[in-house]
C-alpha cells in the first residue's frame, strides 16, 4: 500500500501560508516579466508586416474566385509568357521547355500515371481532348530543345507551341 500521508506534507507545506508568503516577491517579479514580454510579442506582431502578410494573403485567397491550384498555374503561366518578351532564344527554349513541364504536373494532378509523357497524353481521350496530336508534335519540339543543344527554336515556333499548350492547359482545366 502507498503511503500518502508523505505526498500530504508535502502538498500542506508548499500550501503554508508562511512559503506562500516569503514567495510572493517571486511570484510578483515573475508576472511582472510575463505580462512585459506578452506585451512585447502583441507589440512586434502588430509593428512587423508578419501579421499584415498573412492577413493580405489569406483575404486575396478569400476574394479571388479561383482556386488556389488554378492560382498557381496561372502563376507560372505568367512566367513562362514572360519569357516571350526578352527576344532571346535561350528563353524561348526555357519556355517551352516549361510549359510542357506545368502541362504534365497537370496531367498528374489530374491522375494521368505513366513513365513517360507520351505515355500519360495517350490515357486521354481523343473526344474530349482536341488537340492532343499537336501537343505529342510539341512535345517532340521540347525534347529536341533539351536533347539538341544545336537545335535553333524562334519566336513564331515559340509562340506556336505556348498556343498549342495553352490551349491544352485549359482543356484540361474544364475537364
Amino acid at each position: 500500500m502507498i503511503d500518502y500521508s508523505i505526498l500530504n506534507e508535502i502538498v500542506d507545506l508548499i500550501k503554508s501560508p508562511e512559503l506562500q508568503r516569503e514567495l510572493l516577491p517571486a511570484k510578483l517579479v515573475f508576472m511582472f516579466f510575463s505580462v512585459l514580454f506578452f506585451a512585447e510579442v502583441v507589440y512586434l506582431l502588430f509593428t512587423s508586416s508578419y501579421l499584415k502578410y498573412q492577413f493580405a494573403t489569406d483575404f486575396k485567397f478569400f476574394l479571388n474566385w479561383q482556386s488556389a491550384t488554378l492560382q498557381r498555374i496561372a502563376k507560372r503561366w505568367k512566367k513562362i509568357q514572360k519569357r516571350m518578351g526578352t527576344r532571346n532564344e535561350y528563353e524561348y527554349k526555357l519556355a517551352v521547355i516549361e510549359a510542357d513541364d506545368l502541362f504534365r504536373d497537370i496531367l498528374e494532378e489530374k491522375g494521368f500515371k505513366g513513365k513517360t509523357f507520351e505515355e500519360k497524353v495517350k490515357q486521354i481521350e481523343e473526344a474530349d481532348f482536341p488537340n492532343l496530336e499537336e501537343v505529342l508534335e510539341v512535345h517532340k519540339i521540347r525534347n529536341s530543345v533539351v536533347y539538341d543543344p544545336n537545335y535553333k527554336l524562334d519566336f513564331d515556333q515559340t509562340k506556336q507551341a505556348l498556343g498549342v499548350y495553352e490551349k491544352a492547359i485549359k482543356n484540361m482545366e474544364s475537364a
